[in-house]
């Protein structure tokens, strides 16, 4: 039988002293909306620690309405760092939702958020504290029903066979319709199998237990297709809210009792983008670009303040300065919030969309440091990915920056895209020094010494659903090649270069292409030792390489090898909506470095979704 309601904090405190950081473990912040009398229960748990699960807007905002809702109470869930998952172990305490301090497998619905593809073997460490069988096919009638949503469900089969449901898509809907499915369902008697199946009947939701994979030579990773007799759809559409600009912006209700990563107030100004950034693959999967009036994010901003007493406010969104009344959001904010000491930012800033008036505008007052993503070192590479920006654009963006008063400035690169040559990365470098070449010109002769600029270097990663899903990732050793091309390739000393971990980004490679063959390597690699896999201190690539031979899988096939077009790939039976021609279509262009618009700014460019998901007018919406 499920363990029933109860408060355990008192198992918890006698272990604080013991830990690092026990303000990750407090319960009662202030803001929670939690009623524990409510008929059916919601745990809602981000993979990592408090600190950087907390900021998720995503968990945040399904949290506020699923509290909402009526009979129904959800609180949070966070995973334990190994110090306190080790004394939990140890004095058998199971794992606990934060608010409650209750068990984890005492709710109705344990929802898995899905950040990143390193958070997979966290996924196992959280089922293993909280006494839930790791793999669905194992769990009985007595364990909640565990279900997974969040930016990174569009590939789910390497995570597929532990996870009951998989939302595809946004939640602000679809969460509530989950849960009062299954609410009816349990009311009713049904068995956990007829209750899935039932649960698959809601639009957007994933019911991998229902679906066969077969391995072919054109799907040397498998493909699914819907268990006879079952009434699963072929494929499972993302969910869109229906009226984005109709929903709160201010998701945030908690003020928290410790340092956050990210410890500021956040405002959703802008969903979706059409840049159409062939690598990207939430480009894709958050269309149709929709927005917020100037009027809601700026009184969203106010009342989130007064509820929460930050002093930084961040306008976040994929690209915030394509929201058509960006600057003059930022100066009515600027207005609003003069000598509070309170700062506005913007995460990333577009090259082409940057200028002295919206300098002035994101400053406020402040000159921190700039983010601009530029991507590759080279025009001819900016087409093939179609960055759509140019060296023009950084030259200006550069020179407003400088002028008005900014010096240090970080920039956005990649390594390993299609097409990429030597000249490619040297053209990264070639592009930091003359950053600083440009501050020589511009900044004053006394202020020049505090000119700096950062080169952040990712590996490309293929992602499901872009037009890049079919390349396979570079090669580990040239990958560390071109770091040590482009390390020896920078002049200036004022540039300092940053590039990610050519292991880490193998590993995500695999478990960002592979198939749900990948599922036992992750359990393999989990009892090796794996967890927090997200962390450079707690990464051992030859544990997974171990895991993966224990289960006679190649990390470097699967992560490398491309897809030839016309494969079945794993991810087909999840969509976000876009046209598999449009897709190849993208892919054929990039090869031929032939840029395509953004269809906010042009005319429909063909990618399907809107259409398919039956959001046709949302674009017409923006461009008026």
């Amino acid at each position: 039988m499920r363990p029933a309601y109860e408060d355990l904090f008192h198992l918890i405190e006698p272990l604080l002293p013991q830990v690092e950081k026990p303000s990750r473990y407090i319960d009662h912040e202030w803001g929670t909306l939690s009623k524990p009398e409510a008929r059916f229960r919601v745990c809602l748990m981000y993979p990592d620690t408090y600190e950087v699960g907390l900021p998720n807007q995503g968990i945040a905002i399904l949290y506020r309405i699923l509290n909402g809702e009526e009979g129904i109470s959800c609180e949070r869930g966070y995973l334990p760092w190994v110090d306190m998952a080790d004394k939990m172990r140890e004095a058998g305490v199971p794992l606990l939702s934060l608010e409650g301090a209750a068990p984890v497998a005492s709710f109705d619905v344990l929802g898995m958020h899905v950040p990143h593809e390193m958070a997979a073997t966290n996924f196992l460490e959280a089922f293993d504290l909280a006494g839930i069988p790791q793999l669905s096919g194992e769990r009985g009638e007595d364990d909640p029903i565990v279900i997974a949503g969040g930016p990174s469900v569009y590939n789910v089969e390497p995570l597929a066979p532990f996870f009951d449901a998989v939302l595809i898509g946004e939640g602000e809907e679809h969460i509530v319709e989950v849960c009062r499915e299954l609410e009816r369902s349990r009311d009713a008697g049904l068995t956990r199998a007829e209750r899935l199946e039932a649960l698959a009947q809601v639009p957007g939701t994933y019911v991998p237990g229902l679906y066969d994979v077969t391995y072919a030579a054109d799907a040397p990773h498998g493909f699914a297709t819907p268990r006879a007799g079952t009434r699963a759809p072929a494929v499972v559409y993302k969910r869109v809210a229906a009226d984005f600009a109709a929903t709160d912006p201010l998701a945030q209700s908690i003020v928290p009792y410790t340092e956050l990563v990210h410890d500021r107030l956040s405002v959703e100004v802008l969903r979706g983008c059409a840049r159409g950034c062939r690598f990207c693959q939430a480009g894709i999967t958050y269309r149709p670009v929709r927005e917020r009036s100037a009027d809601q994010v700026v009184a969203a901003v106010v009342r989130g303040l007064a509820r929460t007493g930050y002093d930084e406010v961040s306008l976040t969104s994929l690209s915030t300065t394509d929201h058509s009344q960006c600057e003059r959001m930022l100066e009515r904010l600027n207005e609003r919030l003069a000598d509070t000491g309170i700062s506005v930012s913007i995460p990333s800033q577009r090259l082409d969309s940057f200028d002295p008036e919206m300098a002035e505008a994101v400053a406020g007052g402040k000159k921190g440091g700039l983010t601009f993503a530029v991507e590759a070192g080279s025009q001819r590479l900016r087409d093939v990915i179609n960055k759509n920006v140019t060296e023009e654009d950084l030259d200006r963006a550069m020179r407003a920056a400088f002028e008005a008063g900014w010096r240090r400035v970080k920039l956005y690169f990649m390594m390993g895209l299609p097409t990429e040559t030597d000249e490619d990365i040297v053209g990264i470098a070639r592009l930091a020094d003359h950053v600083i070449d440009l501050a020589q010109e511009v900044v004053p002769k006394n202020q020049r010494g505090s000119v700096s600029v950062s080169a952040s270097v990712a590996v490309f990663v293929p992602k499901a659903h872009t037009p890049f899903q079919w390349v396979g990732q570079l090669e580990r050793e040239e990958v560390k090649r071109r770091q040590r091309l482009l390390i020896h390739s920078v002049r200036h000393k004022s540039v300092r270069v940053h590039y990610h971990d050519a292991d880490v980004s193998l590993l995500e490679a695999v478990l960002s292409r592979g198939g749900r063959g990948i599922a036992p390597v992750i359990q393999e690699a989990w009892r090796r030792g794996a967890r927090f896999d997200a962390w450079t201190e707690h990464f051992n690539l030859e544990r997974w390489r171990e895991a993966a031979a224990a289960c006679g899988v190649d990390l470097d096939a699967v992560a490398c090898t491309p897809y030839e077009i016309g494969m079945r790939l794993p991810w087909e039976q999840t969509s976000p909506g876009v046209s598999p021609g449009f897709l190849e279509r993208e892919y054929r262009r990039a090869c031929a470095a032939e840029t395509t618009p953004d269809c906010t700014r042009a005319s429909c460019t063909g990618c399907g979704i809107c259409p398919t998901l039956g959001v046709a007018n949302k674009i017409e919406e923006v461009r008026k």
